[in-house]
């Protein structure tokens, strides 16, 4: 079974409102063995909406459509979606009734305008909402669900959950099971990533495999059918393990973990403390760091060492050094990370400086070019780095490969 999602309410296509409930829905339908082809978000235009509800329901075997199901003059689904099946809308006077209690009970007159969300498509079948006052609707048609669901999350959740999925489990068969697993891989390309995934992903039909690249990391997102848990289980393990094989030590997690968790769960496990010298960072390691929750046990010290006099007072960078090789070099990248560790009193350090722009690149040194390293019981390494786009994109790329230079260091994987 395929599934198709439309969001719709013109809200949802400004800057200050975010669109999530597409994003529940496709985990859910996941889970339940529906696939999920399409998503889009959809003004409140009567005329696009019934283009998009016919298109949709052409291709899919359920169409969910959330929003525009309220008592004002845009919310145009339930219009829409009549003209899209080429149905009437039928007043539900026991829905109305319903509706004018509810208001009652809140010492409130229902205004008539209220009247229109009893509107119901002739052959659908109405979704009590105990959370609002807009019903749901479900209605099937050659063989076809069309679902129009409220839009408001804390409505729309518990209906679909209460009313909606458990018909599509059972359309979809009470053993089709559906796994996903996410791997996980920081400071390599996406395009080096898929170089050497595609030719063992492509494959595979089942598991299908979709990458997706962000700044300083690649996901591979892994998707497996089967008929019954042990089966869908095996075709994702069949192909998570391809990969491993394929990218030795590059993925880091596959359970859900972000970078910073990985390290310090692994500095957890082996009992070892962490200090920090941040100059274009300034602070960015610590405070991804210290989201983790436990890693009091592992972060002993961080120093921002924005300035040269800093990097001489607080970790012991020789002015010298400086003079020699200047600020932003892979010298002082290692007298930071060395330096941070023993005025800590701790096993493993951390240096970074760098060039974070927008200004203050040289021909030599342009912006964006960044050394990161990383001090501990194996000595001490030192990588350059040039990262592409603004400011921000060069800050957090530098503390995703120093995360990654500690997580293969403390693994006793090659350096970067």
């Amino acid at each position: 079974m395929k599934a198709e999602i439309l969001a719709i309410g013109s809200e949802l296509l400004g800057p200050l409102r975010s669109e999530t409930n597409s994003l529940w829905l496709t985990e859910r339908l996941l889970d339940a063995g529906i696939e999920v082809a399409a998503r889009a978000t959809l003004a409140d235009d009567r005329a696009l909406l019934e283009a998009a509800l016919r298109d949709a329901r052409s291709r899919a075997d359920v169409v969910i459509a959330t929003g525009g199901l309220g008592p004002t003059a845009d919310d145009l689904t339930r219009e829409a979606a009549a003209a899209a099946v080429g149905r009437r809308l039928r007043r539900d006077g026991a829905i109305v009734e319903a509706l004018r209690a509810r208001f009652a009970r809140y010492g409130r007159a229902m205004s008539a305008t209220n009247e229109k969300q009893a509107d119901i498509l002739e052959g659908a079948e109405a979704l009590p909402n105990s959370r609002g006052t807009a019903p749901g609707q479900l209605l099937e048609q050659e063989g076809r669900l069309l679902v129009l669901l409220p839009g408001p999350p804390g409505e729309m959740k518990p209906m679909f959950e209460e009313q909606v999925l458990p018909r599509l489990r059972a359309r979809a068969g009470a053993t089709r099971v559906v796994r996903r697993r996410v791997l996980r891989i920081a400071a390599m390309p996406e395009s080096e990533v898929d170089e050497i995934a595609a030719p063992v992903y492509s494959r595979f039909e089942n598991p299908k495999t979709t990458i997706l690249g962000a700044v300083g990391q690649v996901e591979l997102h892994l998707v497996a059918h089967g008929d019954g848990a042990a089966e869908a289980d095996s075709r994702i393990e069949d192909l998570a393990a391809a990969l491993r094989a394929a990218l030795p030590g590059r993925i880091y997690a596959e359970d859900g973990r972000d970078l910073p968790q990985v390290v310090v769960g692994l500095l957890r496990e082996r009992g070892l403390t962490l200090a920090l010298a941040e100059s274009c960072t300034g602070g960015l390691l610590s405070a991804r760091l210290t989201d983790v929750p436990g890693a009091s046990a592992v972060l002993e010290r961080a120093f921002v060492t924005y300035s040269n006099r800093a990097k001489s007072e607080e970790v012991g960078v020789l002015p010298s050094l400086l003079e020699e090789h200047g600020a932003v070099s892979e010298e002082v990248a290692a007298v930071l990370a060395a330096g941070a560790a023993r005025v800590a009193g701790a096993d493993v350090g951390v240096g970074i400086t760098g060039i974070a722009g927008p200004d203050g690149g040289t021909a030599e040194k342009p912006v964006g070019l960044v050394f990161v390293a990383v001090d501990g019981a194996a000595g001490t390494r030192v990588r350059r780095n040039l990262f592409p786009g603004g400011r921000e994109r060069v800050r957090f790329q530098a503390t995703q490969v120093a995360l990654e230079m500690l997580r293969r260091g403390l693994l006793g994987l090659p350096p970067l």
